[in-house]
């Protein structure tokens, strides 16, 4: 598996884990929980518009519902498909400008945008775990090891 593929391999793991812990909120709303989760969506928004130079399309910390994250996860599932289409491993190593919230101009790699992307969610889904686990809720299990062993989102291994 080149780096490319592995890159895709943890997008769909991320949109996994997403799901997982949208199904948790679904299933008990929480208003701390409701927020951290829109701003998980929203990121993965900003920064595909970001690799796209399109101007932001949502603030970083939106007050989406529930269903509202719902139907931008399944927006943003089509967008990361679209994005990476056409890609390979020699993209990752192409650099993107862009000006971050503060008005501050940068420039990135796009494998390490994306593995921001994964890694600052993957910080948030922790946060919305203590979250849950704070209102009585277990959590749903999203760690990367479970989700390949139990085939949750794509080949696993042994």
């Amino acid at each position: 598996m080149d780096r490319f593929e592995h890159v895709v391999r943890l997008l769909d793991y991320d949109d996994w884990a997403n799901r997982e812990f949208l199904g948790a909120l679904q299933a008990h709303p929480t208003a701390p929980g409701r927020k951290l989760f829109a701003h998980i969506v929203a990121a993965q928004v900003l920064w595909l518009d970001r690799m796209a130079h399109r101007p932001m399309t949502c603030p970083v910390w939106p007050e989406w519902t529930i269903d509202e994250c719902a139907v931008r996860l399944d927006v943003l599932r089509a967008n990361w498909r679209s994005f990476l289409r056409g890609l390979d491993a020699r993209a990752m190593d192409t650099s993107i400008s862009y000006v971050n919230t503060k008005g501050a101009h940068f420039k990135n790699q796009i494998g390490d945008v994306i593995s921001h992307v994964l890694f600052h969610a993957s910080y948030h889904r922790g946060q919305l775990a203590q979250v849950l686990r704070a209102e009585g809720r277990e959590p749903p299990t999203t760690d990367f090891i479970h989700a390949v062993r139990e085939g949750c989102f794509g080949a696993g291994g042994d």
